[in-house]
């Protein structure tokens, strides 16, 4: 476990030293691009533009922390974006999946298209607009913070492939990041929920009270 104060891409390395040279590259290139583009576009709080590495790379990235490996194909759905999160540091970590980002404020998607276009992502495509607009079917849905769980569920339900010939160590499912007492939330779902702290991944006082969601659909 480690822990930093100043906000570099070093931070992501030493959580996960295995990164190649161009994912490494495209790490440290998010905090120009995002400090350029929140000057023009609020798409992260002011207050978070000194902590983007761990309060918004690095905690999208528990994600893979809890995924691990994954098979080439698999394809994500990224339901609420907003500038990219967490489809964008999940884009990098995982070349040879493909990431398929929705958010309905046009301007947000706007400034993660230009961000994954400035750092070579071949592998995202974006939707501006309702999720209920997108009808194709994905291994997994990741959301950060948009919505109560029983909402995103029933948001995302019908774009998970429960059928998918694609087998990672996890089902397909919903993996969402959430803070905060969950346990109305986890009640309301009515559908069994795998709730992992952040802290079993990352050590650093932001993260204590922060989840990892899991629902597999199987």
């Amino acid at each position: 476990m480690f822990m930093t104060t100043a906000d570099t891409a070093d931070i992501i390395f030493r959580y996960f030293p295995e990164l190649s040279d161009a994912q490494r590259s495209s790490y440290e290139r998010l905090k120009e691009l995002y400090t350029d583009w929140n000057s023009k576009i609020n798409v992260i709080s002011r207050s978070d533009t000194g902590n983007l590495y761990e309060r918004h790379v690095l905690h999208s990235l528990a994600i893979a922390a809890f995924l691990g490996p994954l098979k080439a194909g698999t394809k994500f759905m990224d339901l609420g974006t907003g500038g990219g999160f967490p489809g964008i540091p999940l884009a990098i970590f995982y070349p040879e999946c493909t990431f398929h980002m929705v958010d309905r404020i046009g301007k947000k998607i706007r400034v993660a298209s230009e961000i994954a276009s400035a750092i070579g992502l071949s592998n995202v495509s974006f939707q501006h607009g309702d999720s209920g607009e997108c009808r194709d079917k994905y291994d997994y849905v990741v959301s950060r913070a948009v919505m109560p769980l029983d909402a995103l569920l029933k948001a995302c339900a019908k774009n998970i492939d429960s059928n998918s010939k694609i087998k990672n160590r996890m089902a397909p499912g919903l993996v969402c990041l959430k803070g905060g007492d969950l346990a109305q939330e986890i009640e309301a779902a009515r559908r069994p929920v795998v709730d992992i702290p952040v802290t079993d991944f990352f050590t650093g006082e932001f993260f204590t009270t922060k989840d990892v969601i899991y629902v597999p659909f199987k």
